[in-house]
């Protein structure tokens, strides 16, 4: 749709409509070697050159902590809950040149935009973005349309704006 290539994976212990993965979930420290894997297959085996870790929930977590290798474009998070970040993966990204965007809906029960903002001040390069009316699992066409919206604007904005049929 817009030309964006797209590389999804669970972490260990995932349940999903494509089934279970291998492994046990291990509250987000062995997680680390799943993203690893995911970053290090798509730049060998698939080639990619323009990744951009995306997160949701859970995997901003993983993100900010892992996938700080120097090939990758940037991070953009979604209902980022922080509650496996550390401090010290803050200071890093906010040390680091690469763009980091971070979309926090209004009626996050996790983290909302106001506790976003507590929470991230130790990162102020951070662009963080509150989204009115929207909440953790992005429920509902105006919010799904933003957030593919937003994420396009970042990765390829020449392809907006995005279709509303197809």
């Amino acid at each position: 749709m817009a030309g964006i290539e797209i590389i999804r994976f669970n972490t260990r212990g995932t349940t999903s409509e494509a089934g279970t993965s291998e492994g046990s979930f291990d509250n987000g420290e062995a997680e680390e070697a799943d993203v690893l894997a995911a970053i290090d297959f798509s730049f060998k085996e698939l080639g990619v050159k323009n990744l951009w870790v995306i997160g949701w929930s859970f995997g901003t977590d993983l993100a900010l902590r892992y996938a700080k290798d120097a090939r990758i474009k940037g991070l953009i998070l979604l209902s980022p809950p922080l509650q496996r970040t550390k401090q010290s993966d803050l200071e890093f990204w906010e040390k680091d040149p690469r763009p980091v965007h971070a979309f926090v809906p209004e009626h996050d029960e996790y983290l909302n935009p106001d506790q976003a903002k507590e929470r991230f001040a130790v990162f102020p390069s951070l662009h963080l973005n509150p989204v009115m009316g929207a909440k953790h699992l992005w429920v509902g066409e105006p919010y799904v349309y933003r957030i593919l919206s937003e994420i396009t604007a970042i990765m390829a904005p020449a392809r907006l704006p995005l279709p509303q049929e197809f």
